[in-house]
């Protein structure tokens, strides 16, 4: 699905101590971590797409308790209610007044499980309060904690009896990935390391949610040269202009791309942003985004497919001075 990713044997060293310690309960997840921490970093919520069974629920409790923070799984249903994720107004009779009782979003990070199982209105609740991060019940508003980050999944496979997520809702997420399944060596590794009790619980935090709000505030910092934004904006471009696309990617893209790079740079070790960051990030950020023509589609393209395509067609800049 994406370019080809550049190896780098330096990583900064408080978010390597996340990687490794993750790495204590996934197996050969490694890009995956890597793409929910720069999420993290930024603000970001991702989208997950894949299969029962390879790891979802393991890998975000296990980036939670890398990092000492409150984890919550919200199961998505049919009949899940918007209080049901914000909390409800309880009147307590002792006290002669309401007090808020919060619901699963009041957590550091969320996995909210297949989300395209449940309504239209229940879904808008958890996408607002990933926007906002905040909620408002009963007409008082309630701020989420920082850090905030969702992991939402939804199985690309069963589709009876779901509500998939609109285009204008599939922006709101940062990243689209997909973990796939493992190799047979990774799938022995993961029956050893199972075999006597689950290494989740073993799994301590290496790092405070103080350290890591720190962290958040250096990627503002890393710097992105001006040929490197024009990058982004002809990248983006080129999908509202190509023939296969309907709808292109909006400004909100173009900002996410640029901040993921940031992300992704700082998770390097590096203060600037370099163009095999964008080339890296593109796919994951821009093909959820975009839109097909129906006749792109029953040609065989897939958005994938559209940005590969445009990102080998694109001029790629040469900074005034690299020190990768």
């Amino acid at each position: 699905m994406t370019a080809n990713k550049l190896r780098y044997e330096k990583y900064h060293p408080q978010l390597e101590k996340i990687i490794e310690n993750v790495e204590k309960v996934m197996v050969g997840k490694r890009e995956a971590t890597e793409l929910s921490i720069i999420a993290l970093l930024t603000g970001g919520h991702i989208l997950l797409e894949d299969v029962p069974g390879v790891g979802k629920t393991m890998m975000v409790r296990s980036i939670a308790q890398s990092i000492g923070a409150k984890f919550n799984r919200i199961q998505f249903t049919p009949d899940l209610l918007p209080s049901d994720l914000t909390g409800v107004s309880i009147y307590n009779q002792k006290e002669s007044e309401f007090e808020f009782r919060p619901g699963p979003l009041m957590g550091n990070i969320v996995l909210a499980d297949e989300i395209n199982r449940t309504s239209p209105k229940t879904q808008s609740a958890l996408l607002e309060a990933m926007e906002e991060q905040n909620i408002t019940v009963d007409g008082i508003t309630h701020r989420l904690p920082d850090p905030f980050f969702v992991m939402a999944t939804q199985n690309p496979i069963e589709y009876e009896g779901t509500y998939p997520l609109p285009e204008a809702q599939l922006d709101r997420f940062l990243l689209k990935i997909n973990m796939g399944y493992p190799t047979a060596n990774e799938e022995i590794q993961v029956l050893s390391r199972n075999e006597r009790r689950h290494p989740i619980h073993e799994l301590s935090s290496v790092i405070e949610l103080d350290e890591l709000l720190a962290v958040q505030e250096q990627v503002k910092e890393v710097y992105v040269e001006e040929s490197v934004k024009y990058y982004i904006l002809d990248l983006v471009g080129r999908t509202r202009k190509h023939s296969g696309i309907y709808l292109g990617v909006s400004p909100r893209g173009s900002l996410a791309l640029m901040k993921t790079a940031q992300a992704y740079a700082l998770l390097l070790d590096r203060d600037f942003v370099v163009p095999d960051d964008i080339k890296y990030l593109a796919p994951f950020v821009l093909c959820h985004r975009v839109i097909l023509k129906p006749e792109a589609r029953f040609d065989g393209y897939t958005p994938e497919k559209v940005i590969l395509e445009i990102l080998e067609r694109t001029t790629v800049p040469v900074l005034r001075e690299q020190k990768v």
